[in-house]
């Protein structure tokens, strides 16, 4: 497992079992949301592999799979169009949680924003779907998920960490947390500073 920390595991399992408490059965879609640089993809793959730890089916998707075509792409969009979220519903969520026969899609684009033509993917009764990427708790997401996480970092350090990504621009980053609040709509918030030792953190502290 990557998460070969300590605190790291500790706290991952955490929340593992807290998900399993409140959802032992269906197919709960969970959201890792956080900014650039917040750490998100890595946090959402560790967190899926103490699912399989324990023999719980897991199903793990990030939200890059369902950006606008390669054209349509710029830093300055607005976090409401960051995604193509008729897609992400249509494609994976809502297939995923009624087990459609014909499965569910994992991304409509690649890396590249170009088309992916690919198969359908079926897992078990009682998956876990676990999505990660930014703005994922803006309204028209937000009732989507059973359980949210909201991972925070320092801006300056976000900044560091996502240089030379193709993230969002600085002034959409800074509306989406003063419109959104998503620290307001997680279930769990983690401070991911020292990504060996990420702590939990509640709404009312600091």
């Amino acid at each position: 497992m990557s998460a070969d920390t300590p605190a790291r595991l500790a706290l991952l399992r955490e929340l593992r079992d807290e998900i399993l408490l409140h959802y032992s059965s269906g197919r709960p879609a969970v959201a890792v949301d956080g900014l650039d640089g917040t750490g998100t993809e890595r946090f959402a793959d560790d967190l899926a592999e103490t699912f399989a730890e324990r023999g719980h089916a897991v199903v793990r998707a990030g939200m890059n799979g369902f950006r606008p075509a390669r054209g349509e792409r710029r830093a300055e969009l607005a976090y409401g169009e960051w995604y193509d979220l008729d897609a992400f519903r249509d494609a994976l969520v809502m297939p995923f949680r009624r087990g459609a026969e014909d499965g569910f899609r994992l991304a409509v684009v690649d890396t590249a924003g170009e088309p992916v033509v690919a198969g359908s993917s079926t897992t078990a009764p009682d998956a876990v779907l676990i999505v990660d990427g930014p703005f994922l708790l803006q309204p028209s997401l937000v009732g989507l998920w059973n359980y949210s996480i909201a991972l925070e970092v320092p801006r300056e350090i976000a900044a560091e960490r996502a240089t030379g990504t193709d993230g969002a621009s600085a002034d959409t980053q800074r509306l989406y947390v003063a419109e959104v609040r998503p620290r307001t709509r997680a279930v769990a918030i983690v401070d991911n500073t020292d990504l060996d030792a990420p702590v939990r953190r509640f709404a009312d502290s600091c």
